[in-house]
């Protein structure tokens, strides 16, 4: 059966600018948008609509299902919870990020992260989810059994992102021990023997594994027509080697002249919302906002905190002078869609998902009221 909503006395974020009017949708789908309100609809009091968020990089779903250190909790709960808040937030799309590889006491065992996969396409099966959610592998290509815990992905039609990473100190996002001592001395209590220990077998790894594990991966994900990120790239020798690979995800880079090379060379460039929040990043690195001011921001990912996704873009609108609101929602909607290939959403048009969010927002934090996925409400 035929079913139609209108939306009226809505202020529309377009991709190129706001107007005040009306959308259409049916079926699943918009299609029509108008200026001026219409003489029947739901009324949005003026409220913002915009497309419904399109989040590529969030580890949120890691922290329901391991709440505490040892704790493993039921994988369908731990997805629901995670998806209720990943609505709530205006996130209609989401890629969670499943962490492969590990090192001795960090990471999990190769058959979890497959185990999850699992949870969630019977929960999609059950309907029992708001958004819709996609995998993301994030391949720590340092750790000796990346390659191992990928094998179980080989023909997951969820996933649909992978990211190579190498967390080893000294490079990367933990280009000085400094860096790396605050985020894993203290985090773990190692005693300064402990710690030195710890960093001299993560850096043998990484010069072990990650040169060839990189080769691989890139090349099995460039087989099935999975989009290739590259994570905390720091310099231009870094930007190249991601170009070799096929990269068109640039996630997190720490510097602005990587920053600045990678969005040259055609790749989108990725940072954390939590990030703009904040006005700074947690591990000391480039502020996305000055990548903003720059032109060089292209995407942003809530990472850890979900509601962060639909605070940024205001953030970054009242703070740049030369940035419009519609501008900054690209970069939680068309932009992330086009960068893997989702090209049937993420911008009010007819003909695209009717995946919507309603927001209410005269000065500070955005209030999402309303959310639809394909036309469905959901929050």
């Amino acid at each position: 059966m035929s079913t139609e909503t209108v939306l009226t006395n809505a202020r529309l974020v377009l991709e190129d600018r706001v107007i005040s009017g009306s959308i259409v949708l049916k079926d699943g789908v918009i299609v029509e948008l108008a200026e001026g309100n219409s003489a029947s609809g739901v009324d949005m009091e003026g409220d913002y609509v915009i497309p419904g968020l399109v989040e590529l990089h969030t580890d949120h779903l890691e922290a329901h299902y391991s709440p505490r250190p040892g704790v493993r909790w039921n994988a369908i709960s731990a997805i629901q919870s995670h998806d209720a808040q990943i609505a709530s937030s205006g996130i209609t799309t989401v890629f969670d990020c499943l962490r492969l590889g590990s090192d001795a006491g960090d990471g999990f065992e190769v058959g979890e992260m497959r185990a999850i996969a699992d949870a969630l396409a019977e929960a999609r099966a059950e309907n029992r989810l708001r958004a819709d959610h996609l995998i993301h592998l994030r391949c720590e290509v340092s750790a000796a059994d990346v390659l191992d815990h990928f094998a179980d992905f080989l023909t997951d039609t969820q996933v649909r992102l992978a990211s190579l990473m190498d967390h080893a100190p000294g490079q990367r996002q933990f280009q000085t021990l400094e860096q790396y001592a605050l985020y894993h001395k203290v985090k773990r209590g190692l005693t300064d023997e402990a710690f030195d220990i710890f960093v001299t077998r993560r850096q043998a790894a990484s010069a072990q594994y990650s040169d060839a594990h990189r080769k691989v991966l890139s090349a099995a994900c460039a087989e099935r027509g999975i989009t290739v990120a590259s994570h905390d790239d720091a310099t231009l020798d870094h930007v190249e080697e991601a170009i070799g690979f096929g990269v068109k995800l640039a996630e997190f880079p720490t510097s602005i002249e990587a920053a600045q090379a990678s969005h040259k060379a055609g790749m989108s460039v990725l940072m954390g919302a939590p990030n703009v929040v904040r006005g700074g990043s947690h591990s000391g690195n480039i502020a996305a906002t000055d990548l903003a001011r720059a032109g060089v921001l292209d995407v942003l990912s809530s990472d850890y905190i979900p509601f962060s996704l639909i605070q940024a873009p205001f953030v970054l609108a009242d703070e740049i002078e030369d940035l419009d609101l519609a501008t900054a929602i690209r970069l939680v909607t068309s932009t992330p869609a086009k960068t893997v290939g989702l090209d049937d959403r993420g911008s009010l048009t007819p003909g695209k998902r009717a995946d919507l969010v309603r927001v209410r927002r005269q000065t500070g934090i955005p209030i999402v009221r309303s959310v639809w996925r394909q036309g469905e409400r959901v929050a």
